[in-house]
């Protein structure tokens, strides 16, 4: 009886084409009669579309740098940083990296988005606000000592009143 761990060993043979007519695959070889495809070293890249132009290069190009190592930019809600951050702490990379947030705190910027509230005071000195983080919390930033390049203009503004 036959089973699955004693199947007979099958073996495929490669087919042997161009030994002649009465072979099966003789004359042609199964390459047709003329053409590039039909010649011996035929090896063409598969975008190859026989002289005509490429479809990539047919196609509009994307504007704008293409080198894509910038910085990476971490995007925070205010909720997640009044959850994370205690009173009075600084939020950078590195104080990212410490609470376990990101692994590596190497060529990060930390960008802090509008949803929802801020109830503690923390050092938003060293992020990028978004106009809406900076609309919630120019109340909890009147506090906080920072350079104009790091705060919006609004705030800014506010700052000098």
């Amino acid at each position: 009886m036959i089973t699955l761990h004693n199947l007979p060993k099958t073996t495929h043979r490669r087919k042997r084409v161009g030994r002649g007519i009465s072979a099966g695959q003789g004359k042609t070889a199964g390459r047709g009669t003329k053409g590039q495809k039909s010649r011996s070293g035929y090896n063409l890249p598969n975008r190859f579309e026989g002289g005509q132009t490429t479809l990539f290069a047919r196609l509009p190009k994307i504007k704008g740098g293409s080198c894509g190592h910038g910085p990476a930019t971490i995007a925070l809600n205010l909720d997640q940083v009044d959850r994370i951050f205690k009173d009075g702490e600084k939020v950078t990379p590195a104080t990212l990296k410490q609470h376990g947030v990101i692994k590596s705190d190497k060529y990060i910027t930390v960008k802090i988005l509008g949803r929802g509230k801020l109830t503690k005071k923390v050092d938003l000195s060293a992020c990028k606000l978004s106009a809406s983080a900076a609309k919630h919390t120019a109340e909890s930033l009147t506090d906080i000592v920072g350079t104009k390049a790091d705060t919006p203009k609004s705030i800014v503004k506010k700052k000098v009143k």
